[in-house]
């Protein structure tokens, strides 16, 4: 990481700064194991006390939250920066050191495979051993890691990033700026058997596409299979975490954020804003509103149309879930 003074930071944040204007910090850490030479942040009261004891060099502090914290300056070795929202300062800031640590590559390695008539922009990264198939699309700045797999008629757009071992199968769209980690798949086949009269399963074929709008980001291993007819879709700005399973022709909405090992069935709709913590599971063919919040492990079987919180299985309106939990242990039932 690069070395930055608490002045350069300040500036660079717009914040305000209390202390050393020469501490230089070179990593970052949280605040209870900070070194001097770390950079740490504060963004929620609980982690105030821990201002008095940290060795950190600068620490990045939302600063409504001191108007309930007494301390004195004299008692502190850190160096602050007082921000509106230490979080999202420590991210901007982050996000500058990522781009150092790991800098857009640009260039063909080999070997790799590319069909005749397609164009790779000047600016564009091929790594080695990636295939790209017939008339696929390439916008500029796309960085194709290794082993990446682009089908035929495949549109990638401006400043995507296909990490190793991407797979986006044929007719497939993917929008500008997103970012799709290693092992993601884009467009395997659906999930469409109907067993026939002697009760064997025939595969139902799965002719549409996904579509990946631009600004998504897609974790490791997760999959988004094609519809059946028409498009899966991937709204804007919707973030994906590893080992998800969107199916055929589902829609995810925009900003809508799904956490590891969720699952969701085919031809459901997910709303804008919405957030599905680790291991939900959504039925198919139900839709959700805008703006809802599904705790960890819970099931959806039927449509929610009312933005709110939820929890359990199947999923209800969170207070009452508590409640309904602290019955079950009065009664012996864990």
């Amino acid at each position: 990481m690069l070395e930055f003074s608490a002045q350069q930071i300040a500036a660079l944040l717009g914040g305000k700064l209390c202390g050393n204007a020469d501490a230089k910090v070179s990593d970052v850490a949280p605040i209870e194991s900070a070194q001097p030479h770390h950079l740490s942040f504060v963004t929620d009261e609980k982690y105030l006390p821990f201002l008095q004891e940290t060795k950190a060099g600068i620490v990045l502090v939302t600063a409504s939250l001191l108007s309930t914290f007494y301390f004195e300056r004299s008692g502190l070795s850190t160096t602050l920066i007082l921000v509106e929202n230490a979080r999202a300062a420590m991210g901007q800031l982050l996000q500058l050191v990522a781009k150092a640590m790991n800098p857009r590559k640009k260039g063909i390695e080999q070997p790799v495979f590319v069909s005749d008539g397609v164009t790779l922009p000047e600016d564009a990264y091929v790594g080695a051993f990636a295939y790209i198939g017939r008339n696929v699309r390439l916008g500029a700045g796309v960085q194709i890691y290794p082993h990446v797999y682009i089908g035929d008629n495949v549109t990638i757009g401006d400043n995507t990033v296909l990490y190793d071992g991407v797979k986006v199968y044929y007719n497939c769209v993917v929008g500008a700026g997103c970012i799709l980690h290693a092992g993601v798949v884009i467009g395997a086949d659906g999930f469409g058997f109907e067993p026939d009269e002697m009760g064997i399963n025939r595969k139902i074929p799965q002719i549409g596409n996904v579509i990946i709008e631009d600004d998504v980001e897609i974790g490791a291993n997760s999959t988004v299979d094609r519809a059946m007819m028409g498009s899966t879709i991937v709204r804007r700005n919707a973030k994906i975490d590893n080992l998800v399973q969107v199916a055929h022709n589902v829609e995810v909405g925009e900003s809508t954020f799904l956490c590891s090992q969720v699952g969701i069935a085919g031809s459901s709709k997910i709303g804008k804003h919405c957030v599905l913590a680790g291991q939900v599971g959504v039925a198919g063919h139900i839709e959700i509103a805008d703006q809802c919040v599904f705790g960890a492990q819970s099931g959806v079987p039927n449509s929610v149309r009312k933005p709110g919180t939820y929890m359990g299985y199947p999923a209800i309106d969170a207070s009452v879930w508590r409640r309904a939990v602290v019955r079950f242990k009065q009664s012996g039932q864990h």
